[in-house]
């Protein structure tokens, strides 16, 4: 409607590991920014600053941080409970949120949490997130978390970024097969978030296109029923006071 201030929907966006939310963000600006003109993304950094040398280091300005720790096998893990944990905190004081976007370590973080927001493992009394943006993504490797996280396809809009070179090839195609029909956009570059060609904004662009539609009209639809219910509630509201009225007369 004409007049009215748009409402947008927020995506998070969580970094890769050792990197930072303003990284990120300037990575993402090589993208077009028609693409999420329409969405507000906020960039928090990660929970604990690196613990070691950065691949960004001389490329991008510290500070540094990371999510959580892992072994060189990917298989276990230090601090990721208290990562979650300060996540959904952090969700639920400064949201609603309705998606998220992540590379590497932030995907596959993202994607966790997504599992389990659907197996109401976390995220309770949130509102389903919508949509999902992976680039690098992979999932996690320890099977009590497997068995949980990924136990049913996550019916979640996602599109998954995977590169030829990149070394997380294999595991960002395992991780697109973990939710219900994956739009993929592959790319010929590495471990990055990639440049994008006209056919690949295009792609992009239509994904976020009919997930705002789709999501306005679920909006637009839940307040006329709610109209509805209020019209009701006041019809029957009237009779009581046509009641009222006639009874102070007499």
């Amino acid at each position: 409607m004409e007049g009215v201030e748009e409402k947008k929907m927020k995506i998070l966006c969580l970094h890769g590991f050792r990197t930072s939310g303003s990284f990120l963000k300037k990575q993402l600006s090589k993208w077009d920014p028609s693409i999420f003109s329409h969405f507000d993304l906020e960039f928090p950094d990660g929970l604990y600053p690196a613990e070691g040398k950065s691949e960004i280091e001389g490329i991008f300005p510290p500070p540094y941080f990371e999510w959580f720790q892992f072994n060189e096998e990917f298989t276990e893990y230090k601090n990721l409970e208290e990562c979650i944990s300060y996540l959904c905190e952090y969700i639920r004081s400064k949201g609603p949120f309705h998606g998220f976007l992540g590379f590497s370590q932030g995907a596959t973080l993202s994607a966790l949490l997504l599992g389990y927001q659907a197996q109401g493992k976390v995220l309770k009394e949130e509102e389903a997130m919508k949509l999902f943006v992976s680039i690098s993504g992979s999932k996690f490797r320890d099977p009590t978390i497997c068995e949980v996280a990924y136990k049913n396809p996550i019916k979640v809009k996602s599109v998954h970024f995977i590169g030829a070179k990149d070394w997380l090839k294999l595991p960002s195609e395992k991780l697109a097969s973990a939710f219900e029909n994956p739009l993929i956009i592959d790319h010929p570059q590495g471990h990055t978030v990639p440049r994008l060609d006209e056919v690949a904004t295009k792609k992009l662009c239509d994904w976020t296109k009919e997930i705002k539609e789709k999501s306005f009209e679920k909006t637009e639809s839940a307040e006329e029923k709610n109209g509805t219910i209020e019209n009701e509630e006041e019809k029957a509201e009237k009779p009581k006071e046509l009641q009222k009225e006639i009874k102070t007369v007499i």
